[in-house]
């Protein structure tokens, strides 16, 4: 796939920025690589994109100035989405929307280090909806079921993380699965098809336990889905493609306008770019 075939602005959805100068919060699972902006760009530039989305890594917990240098790196072509404590005070909100800050990380997954808990979701929503701002999700897609009246309820966008990030693989018609489909019928609720190696067992290059959920979410609700390459893939041996992480979303898609329409169009409704 040649850079110039991408759609005018692409977007990567999901990317971690690491710097060895700041400090790691005391409750990270583990050290992750020298990722800065600079190695980013290479990965940009061959890839074919123009946007980003900077997302807040759990390693960094509430300190979110790595990140905030980033997107000042970036400028327009970036937006962020950041860890935020659930008290935080409008005068800082805004301070960090001008800094191109969109959104509200919620890592929920066990073990994974997250700061923020599923009790302060519905407050920590509903003083972001002013701001136009969505909450980013990751839980264990299994339990999306039981997490769905939750969901719903929220005032705000929504965007579900790595096609669901089901920590074991489901078939497309298991109810965990239809729930997400369910949920992204609204049009503020939002899926980013990406990471399959987060949830796949058979591994690449086909992720074939996975695939067919990637497939059935591009099919059924092509306007609700993102694309992402999770860069640098944190605390992921052997690191993957990005090359290949793109492939995959243009071999599911199976059609290059409905490529085209996740990487740019719906990226743009999503975060606030101007088409």
């Amino acid at each position: 796939m040649s850079p110039t075939t991408m759609p005018r602005g692409a977007c990567d959805c999901h990317v971690h920025i690491y710097e060895d100068g700041y400090p790691l919060a005391a409750s990270a699972t583990f050290k992750p690589p020298h990722a800065p902006v600079s190695r980013y760009r290479e990965v940009q530039c061959a890839l074919g994109l123009e946007r980003v989305v900077l997302v807040q890594p759990t390693g960094y917990g509430f300190d979110n100035r790595c990140l905030l240098d980033a997107l000042a790196q970036f400028g327009p072509s970036a937006r962020g989405v950041a860890v935020l404590p659930p008290d935080i005070d409008a005068k800082e909100l805004h301070r960090l929307h001008a800094a191109g800050v969109r959104g509200v990380r919620y890592m929920l997954l066990a073990g994974s280090g997250g700061a923020l808990t599923w009790d302060t979701l519905p407050a920590h929503a509903a003083r972001i909806v002013p701001l136009g701002w969505h909450i980013d999700l990751q839980f264990d897609g299994r339990a999306m079921p039981e997490r769905r009246a939750l969901i719903d309820a929220l005032p705000c966008p929504v965007v579900i993380d790595h096609i669901g990030r089901y920590v074991e693989p489901v078939p497309p018609g298991d109810a965990s699965f239809r729930a997400l489909i369910e949920l992204l019928a609204r049009p503020d609720r939002w899926v980013k098809v990406s990471a399959p190696y987060e949830t796949s067992r058979l591994g690449g290059p086909d992720y074939a336990d996975v695939a067919p959920l990637g497939q059935a979410l591009l099919r059924e609700r092509p306007d609700r889905c993102l694309w992402a390459s999770n860069w640098p893939h944190p605390n992921r041996q052997p690191v993957p493609s990005d090359a290949a992480m793109l492939e995959l979303l243009a071999r599911w898609a199976g059609d290059t306008a409905l490529r085209d329409r996740v990487l740019a169009d719906n990226a743009a409704r999503a975060y606030g770019f101007a088409s």
